[in-house]
């Protein structure tokens, strides 16, 4: 055995052993789902119906025939000023990446409460180097987008019905 396979042997058997795995797709607790936005074509609608596709959730055309309805009420970017250099000018933004969203099933009983998740990340700016800085804000809000994504997987997969209560 070589030096490098045997390197590569024992970094497995680390990994293994502190209990890391890859991830691997969500088990959701129900068949199949109604995913409404307020814009079907935005790249978080697509994304978002791409990975409960990857999940193997049957995505179905019309509310009435989905295990659970996912409402997306909204879902938006936004970008503040966080820092000034001494001379006025900006040297940090902060990105927010917000959606807000519920699940249902047909007769309303609530899978998951009305949530707002909010990501954040800072970004140093420098007038000298526009152009890179706008490539890596909309990578960053890119990247935003895709951990938004993976969060609402996560949540539907600890999501079950929530009777209302009894009054």
């Amino acid at each position: 055995m070589t030096i490098a396979r045997a390197l590569l042997v024992l970094f497995l058997l680390t990994l293994t052993a502190c209990g890391f795995h890859l991830r691997g797709q969500a088990a959701l607790p129900f068949g199949s789902l109604y995913l409404q936005t307020p814009n079907d074509h935005s790249p978080f609608a697509i994304e978002l119906r791409g990975a409960l596709k990857a999940n193997h959730i049957r995505l179905v055309d019309k509310a009435e025939e989905a295990d659970v309805i996912l409402q997306i009420a909204s879902e938006f970017q936004e970008k503040k000023i966080l820092s000034l250099a001494g001379i006025g000018r900006v040297r940090e933004y902060q990105l927010l990446y917000h959606t807000s969203f519920h699940a249902h099933d047909q007769q309303q009983v609530e899978w998951l409460p009305a949530d707002e998740l909010v990501l954040t990340r800072d970004l140093a700016y420098d007038d000298a180097q526009i152009l890179a800085k706008q490539q890596e804000e909309v990578m960053l809000f890119e990247n935003m987008r895709s951990d938004m994504v993976q969060q609402i997987i996560r949540r539907l997969t600890l999501a079950k019905p929530h009777p209302p209560a009894a009054e």
